[in-house]
């Protein structure tokens, strides 16, 4: 292992070709200049390895750039026997990569104690935002920062704003003036004549994460309306949207627990966010100001946690000051809530937030790691598959399509009776002409109602437990556990502007029937 080098040792620098082979010698080396040591020690660049003058001969640490990002090659070179003769480049004994010894483990000398962001370690992750309606992504394909699920990382520099200095009785002149500082602001226009306006300064221990419809800078996560069921993209472009265009930002402490919080309205291009006069505003108790957004953001926290034992909790709305209430009468009425002070804006495991038009399920990264993969459920596929499921009327073999094919359906595709729960290929025994092709009878027990196709549920960060898929929504037929489906059918999700009812996650379908779901059936080889 290398050890921390003197103070006066003499720090190097080699130069190879980006992908060397083992035979391939080192283009070039030389002394770094002092000035640059301390910078060389903090920073790993492409085509580059760095090393010191040690003791017994010239050691030398490889970094490489691999296909992710930046990444570092663990491997610690040590070349014993060759004095490093100083400037004279042409003196330098030709290095050769297949000389070098290598070590599992880098050691951290080679990074300052101040880097935030070591090469060789995972990023840490505060949570992922996922879209209910959506199955694994988006129907055209996820692009940018419009997808289906956002993870929220730790920033290389903290981005966080706190609140600071208030500005009251502002003329509207005075409030503009204040605005077009660079910096932070929300202004709250009271009256034609009266406008306060708080100023937010850099918060370093904080990273602050914006979503909301606008595709503008500011915003990180994009997101626009759910239409149930949609099978483009072109299918939600036609519904005039009621999401706000600076929804609401999530601000994540830096330090472990890394708590997120969640606040009405994002600062737009100008770093400023605008309560007119038609919003509901007020002074709280202590002098400060706090409002709502026209159509709200409504949090509901899961009572405990995001579990197969998970009930659902109760609707709240979280003001632009992240202060808790209860729901308005209708989503954009003017009158707010009763405050709910007993309760928090503080996100967790499973925690749901309603942008009136799109809802979005919060998951921390320790929730996701309980949560099953996209892998487990492919191998949940494929033990289905494996058992051979049969149609019990063509005797044909059924099959669940693979998760890169979770649209289209397939000949060998099962689909179900939901008042039963019978499972089958597709046929056309039992159509009713009379009732439009939209009810079958079943042929195992004759009951009477929808015949839809089922479709495995590929987003896993729905899922509250691993178990195995044998039940289905309905009316959609969208397939996962007993435990998700009981769980989901039972949270009232914001529907309009004042409504709300049960909808399957993997397609926002509202749920229909007795519980929303029902077991399946399936009818096994006859041999």
């Amino acid at each position: 292992m290398l050890v921390l080098p003197p103070a006066n040792a003499v720090w190097c620098r080699g130069v190879y070709p980006a992908y060397a082979r083992q035979s391939q010698p080192l283009l070039r080396q030389e002394v770094l200049p002092t000035a640059e040591v301390k910078a060389h020690r903090a920073v790993t660049q492409s085509g580059s390895c760095w090393g010191f003058k040690g003791v017994g001969g010239f050691q030398l640490i490889l970094n490489k750039i691999g296909g992710l990002g930046f990444f570092l090659l663990h491997c610690v070179g040590i070349l014993q026997g060759h004095k490093y003769p100083g400037n004279n480049e042409k003196s330098v004994p030709q290095l050769l990569i297949s000389d070098l010894k290598f070590e599992k483990s880098l050691p951290k000398l080679m990074f300052s104690p101040d880097q935030e962001n070591h090469p060789s370690k995972a990023p840490v992750k505060y949570g992922e935002l996922i879209v209910l309606g959506y199955n694994g992504s988006l129907p055209n394909g996820d692009r940018g920062r419009r997808k289906s699920r956002f993870a929220l990382f730790k920033r290389p520099k903290a981005n966080g704003v706190k609140p600071s200095t208030v500005h009251i009785a502002c003329t509207p002149q005075a409030a503009k003036a204040i605005s077009n500082k660079d910096q932070h602001s929300i202004s709250y226009t009271l009256s034609r004549a009266q406008t306060v306006v708080v100023e937010y300064t850099h918060d370093s221990n904080t990273d602050m994460f914006q979503i909301g419809r606008s595709t503008e800078s500011p915003i990180d996560f994009v997101v626009t309306d759910t239409v149930p069921g949609s099978q483009s993209n072109s299918d939600t472009q036609s519904v005039q949207s009621t999401i706000s265009r600076f929804a609401c930002r999530i601000i994540c402490e830096r330090n472990p627990p890394f708590t997120a919080r969640i606040y009405a309205a994002g600062f737009d291009s100008s770093k400023n966010i605008f309560l007119g006069e038609k919003a509901a505003k007020w002074k709280t108790s202590d002098g400060q100001m706090d409002g709502l957004t026209t159509n709200g953001v409504l949090v509901m926290h899961p009572r405990n946690g995001f579990t197969e034992d998970s009930k659902p909790g109760v609707w709240r709305e979280i003001s632009v000051c992240g202060n808790v209430f209860s729901l308005r009468e209708t989503r954009s009425a003017q009158q707010r809530g009763k405050m709910v002070e007993n309760e928090t804006n503080q996100l967790q495991d499973g925690s749901l937030i309603d942008l009136c038009g799109a809802t979005l399920l919060w998951r921390t990264a320790e929730g996701l790691a309980r949560t099953p993969t996209v892998k487990h459920l492919e191998a949940l596929r494929q033990e289905i598959n494996a058992a051979r499921p049969q149609c019990p009327v063509g005797f044909n073999t059924l099959a669940f399509p693979s998760m890169k094919r979770k649209d289209v359906v397939d000949e060998k595709q099962p689909w179900v009776y939901l008042n039963c729960g019978h499972v089958h290929g597709y046929h056309n025994w039992g159509n009713k002409e009379e009732r439009d092709g939209k009810d079958r009878e079943c042929p195992m027990c004759r009951s009477v109602g929808p015949y839809v196709p089922l479709w495995l549920g590929c987003e896993a960060g729905f899922y509250v437990d691993a178990g195995p898929p044998t039940h289905a929504f309905s009316p959609c037929g969208h397939v996962c556990s007993e435990k998700t489906t009981a769980y989901w059918s039972q949270i009232p999700l914001p529907h309009g502007t004042h409504t709300f009812h049960a909808a399957c996650p993997f397609c926002a379908h509202q749920l229909a029937g007795e519980q929303g779901y029902i077991r399946l059936i399936f009818q096994g080889p006859l041999d």
